[in-house]
């Protein structure tokens, strides 16, 4: 299918504009937005405006831009099973109190089908652990903990919250800046109430047009992840942005929809405003919960509404963007994406010519599993007559996002209209999403998901194909078997309309001044060593640490040395040597937050990892375990260019040396010809070298306790 863009030379825009991904970038885009700021004043996007709020000792007149290094103090911070380890961690740092068990959500909600002795001990250690931190707790069954966040008034609009897990970013549907951390982040939050971040570049996404009738929030966001899937927004802050008219058109079942699955497009958050829209919608709910307690509820009540609204939290006209994506949203149809990756997505109507066949169908996860999305998928089949069922061969699975969407479900009847149509309900959690429990996918199956990731073997086994759509289409494709729409929709226009332009601050040339970095003691002010070439983009950290040691307690230092980057090449071991520096790819250390990808690597005697750029869990874990990465694109360029027609070999010793002087914020290379050359690269603060002075964020934690 061809799409249409409103401007042809967007991509090479979008390539103009550096991409900043690990924390020591390039520095000309940030330079450039940090310049243009300074002499503008204080204007700031609403993500610089939240962050402002949560930052703690800023020094006096300062106001925060992107690629700034904060220390945080989020108002909220939620783990769920991850709970029991973090709590490990923050044992293991020396801590014996929560620092401000205010702001510590703990939930269970991943495996809570899982009725083994351990995963049931694992879980009582997690409530006894709150019971004695005196920290709110919510039992397996209650709901998935991002649902809770949202519905319990814990996430709330203009404040800062995080979790360590990748779907926080649907706070930010109820205008909430939600961000993923990592467990050494969250045990660093319960210790003192603080972990560190730095400041995304941040996207503003521009909404036009109406949402015809059939095409839902699901739809907006895949579609957005398929017209967009060159790293568009990779590891960017997300701002969404439209008329009244357009907002209006957008509930915030859809806005928690869209900004959840930001995560999958590869950004760090996805905000939209506090709008009218919200305004209702938190009242109704202000009222639902004083209707079902009697009483009003101690966050979701009328008069912190108000207040809310009378300092409503909003960008500044005209604040500065890295760029700017737009999509009309009345040319939308439903949207299909897969099978197996978030990145192909395909209008309905093209897919359902293909008449692919189902075997499994699911309305589960945070993502589309509220009472209006169980509404939406009921309708389908009561539209069908009082006889409509799954069709045969075919299993439908169905879990409410918490027990209070599944009583609203329940009140409308919409529950039981499933359930009686055949569909098999599960608990309250995530379920086959995170591929735990019943259901899952099995080889050679096809299944179709409202759910937000549809990765290779995620849902179940590897040789399955599995695709996302709406709950309509999830419904509709349950009862024909195979993928089809709920025949809702009219076409409204051939093709979706979308554009890319970056920002005029961005692309503008930056004069780059020679400064010089303050240099705490115990901290080197350079590193040098021999180039060790690994040439790929996508190594994910599965490459670097192999996932069948991560969860083996005590795997000694000498065993992670032999096995690092055993899946990438098995070779890498016998090739590098401890001191030499490893230059990859593209988005290196993407995929889980297993913190042994970087420590790993230090086990191997590696301190420094140079790459064009780094998937950010694994930045946040390399500079919590004391490992250096720096983003250095065209040294990525220079080496592919020199070795296009040599051998193609995994992991290459390429006798270049590479030294970086943190002082001068210089990256140099010496060419095996004996070739000098070097790049300007971002700053390294005193703040954050602290961290690595400390051996990592752990230490650094036990210095303040």
């Amino acid at each position: 299918m061809v799409l249409t863009r409103l401007s042809t030379s967007s991509r090479l825009l979008a390539r103009q504009t550096p991409r900043i991904q690990s924390f020591f970038q390039p520095a000309t885009s940030f330079r450039v937005v940090r310049s243009l700021a300074t002499a503008a004043g204080a204007r700031q996007n609403l993500t610089e405006k939240i962050v402002q709020r949560f930052s703690k000792d800023l020094p006096e007149g300062k106001f925060v831009r992107s690629g700034d290094y904060v220390s945080i103090q989020p108002h909220k911070c939620m783990t769920h099973d991850n709970s029991w380890p973090v709590a490990t961690k923050f044992f293991s740092i020396g801590a014996t109190k929560v620092d401000n068990t205010e702001q510590i959500v703990l939930t269970l909600d991943h495996d809570v089908q899982n009725k083994s002795e351990a995963n049931l001990r694992k879980y009582k250690n997690i409530e006894e652990f709150a019971k004695q931190q005196g920290i709110v707790f919510y039992p397996a069954g209650r709901g998935i903990g991002h649902q809770i966040m949202v519905e319990e008034g814990y996430a709330w609009p203009g404040t800062l919250s995080v979790a360590s897990d990748s779907h926080s970013n649907m706070y930010g549907g109820i205008s909430c800046l939600g961000t993923p951390v990592v467990r050494t982040d969250a045990a660093s939050i319960w210790a003192t109430g603080r972990t560190w971040w730095q400041i995304p570049p941040v996207a503003r996404v521009e909404l036009k047009g109406t949402l015809p009738k059939g095409v839902s929030g699901k739809d907006v966001i895949v579609s957005l992840c398929g017209l967009f899937n060159k790293d568009d927004v990779l590891n960017h802050a997300i701002e969404f942005t439209g008329s009244e008219e357009t907002m209006k058109s957008l509930k915030i079942d859809d806005r928690l929809a869209i900004a959840n699955m930001t995560t999958e497009w590869g950004a760090l958050s996805g905000l939209f405003p506090a709008d009218g829209v919200l305004k209702q919608w938190m009242e109704q709910k202000a009222s639902e919960h004083s209707d079902r307690l009697s009483e009003s509820h101690p966050r979701l009540n009328k008069e912190r509404i108000e207040e809310l609204f009378k300092n409503n939290v909003e960008a500044d006209a005209d604040a500065t963007y890295a760029k700017t994506l737009s999509l009309d949203l009345s040319t939308l149809s439903p949207f299909v994406a897969g099978p197996n990756s978030v990145k192909i997505a395909t209008p309905l109507p093209e897919l359902e010519k293909q008449n692919i066949a189902i075997h499994k169908a699911y309305l589960v996860s945070c993502t589309n599993s509220r009472a209006s999305d169980i509404g939406a998928a009921a309708s389908v089949f009561r539209a069908q007559g009082p006889d409509a069922k799954v069709a045969p061969g075919v299993e439908f699975y169905i879990a409410a996002a918490s027990t209070l969407e599944q009583a609203a479900a329940e009140k409308a009847g919409d529950w039981q209209v499933l359930v009686n149509a055949g569909a098999k309900p599960l608990p309250a959690g995530c379920g086959p999403c995170i591929g735990l429990g019943t259901g899952l996918l099995e080889d050679g199956e096809v299944g179709i998901s409202a759910t937000n990731r549809n990765f290779k073997g995620r849902m179940g086994s590897r040789d399955a194909l599995a695709y996302l759509a709406s709950p309509e289409v999830v419904a509709a494709s349950a009862i024909k078997g195979s993928i089809a729409g709920a025949g809702t929709y009219s076409p409204v226009a051939e093709k979706p309309t979308f554009s890319t332009a970056a920002a005029s601050a961005a692309s503008a040339a930056a004069e780059v001044t020679e400064s010089k970095t303050a240099i705490l003691p115990g901290f080197p002010s350079s590193i040098e060593g021999e180039i060790v070439f690994c040439d790929a983009d996508n190594i994910n950290t599965d490459g670097i640490y192999p996932g069948k040691y991560t969860y083996q307690d005590n795997v000694p230092k000498e065993t992670m040395a032999q096995v690092v980057m055993e899946n990438y090449d098995a070779e890498f071991t016998k090739l590098a040597k401890e001191g030499d520096i490893i230059v990859s790819g593209y988005n290196f250390g993407t995929g889980s937050s297993r913190e042994q990808a970087a420590t790993a690597l230090l086990a191997k005697g590696i301190k420094l990892v140079l790459a064009g750029s780094f998937g950010n869990i694994f930045s946040r874990n390399s500079i919590n375990n004391a490992l250096m990465t720096v983003e250095v694109p065209d040294l990525i360029t220079r080496l592919r260019e020199e070795y296009k027609d040599a051998e193609k070999v995994a992991t290459r010793r390429t006798g270049w040396k590479v030294k970086w002087d943190v002082e001068r914020s210089w990256v140099e290379i010496t060419e095996k010809s004996g070739k000098t050359w070097g790049m300007k690269v971002g700053e390294l603060p005193p703040n954050v070298q602290e961290v690595f002075v400390q051996g990592g964020l752990e230490g650094w934690v036990k210095a303040q306790l």
